[in-house]
């Protein structure tokens, strides 16, 4: 049963610790569980392995565990848009394993299915596929990837209903849906909290896969490049 709390601090209290895997929604800084990051930034808790698309920007998202010195560990695909991520793995700091986007998907989704590996053609004769096996399929080469189960799963949506359902809001979704099935507790944030059920068919994650809601605070939606298209002259 859906346990819900009134602060991100009170649903993660007796959940972390050191040295934990945590996997975390959000695609740069859309669909972040920002309070829930918070949270975890302000406990302290420390040698954190993060699985997550990349790890937000400098001083926003999950640049705020980086800032605060509490990850040791990265499973992700992309790190462009954090300068201190990358200065903390050029430094040896940080260990930082690269996925392809498609396949950190495919493995979280694995991870929540049960499914402990799985081959692909993505990555073969690359640095991602050294030390990994490999077999022939068909005459096609692969190389096997292990799904990702997670300690703890951090879940951005849009709504949630008493039942722990979830929607989402166009591109904060993202990878949010295949982060909730696969931490053994999934913690969410929803924007909205409403009393009662979701229409089926409204349902993008089932309560089933999370464990605790709580509301997030009303703030202003980060981008991480505000671009405009130019005002045309008539």
């Amino acid at each position: 049963m859906v346990r819900m709390f009134g602060s991100a601090a009170e649903a993660l209290g007796d959940l972390l610790a050191d040295g934990m895997i945590v996997a975390v929604g959000g695609f740069g800084l859309s669909g972040n569980p920002s309070d829930l990051i918070e949270a975890v930034r302000d406990s302290g808790v420390r040698d954190l392995t993060i699985v997550s698309n990349n790890m937000g920007v400098d001083g926003k998202g999950l640049g705020l565990l980086l800032g605060n010195g509490q990850v040791r560990r990265v499973v992700a695909s992309y790190v462009g848009e954090n300068k201190l991520f990358a200065q903390q793995y050029l430094d040896g700091v940080l260990e930082v394993e690269f996925v392809p986007q498609g396949t950190l998907a495919e493995r979280m989704r694995a991870g929540g299915a049960g499914i402990p590996a799985f081959y692909t053609r993505t990555g073969v004769g690359t640095p991602v596929a050294v030390g990994k096996p490999h077999a022939e399929f068909d005459g096609t080469t692969y190389v096997q990837e292990r799904g990702i189960v997670a300690d703890l799963a951090l879940v951005h949506a849009h709504t949630a209903d008493q039942a722990g359902n979830l929607t989402y809001r166009y591109a904060a979704r993202n990878f949010n849906p295949l982060v909730a099935t696969c931490g053994r507790i999934s913690v969410v944030e929803a924007e909205i909290v409403v009393d009662g059920y979701l229409p089926p068919d409204h349902v993008a994650t089932p309560g089933v896969y999370v464990d605790r809601v709580v509301a997030a605070r009303p703030r202003v939606k980060e981008i991480e490049q505000h671009t405009v298209r130019p005002k045309l002259e008539v």
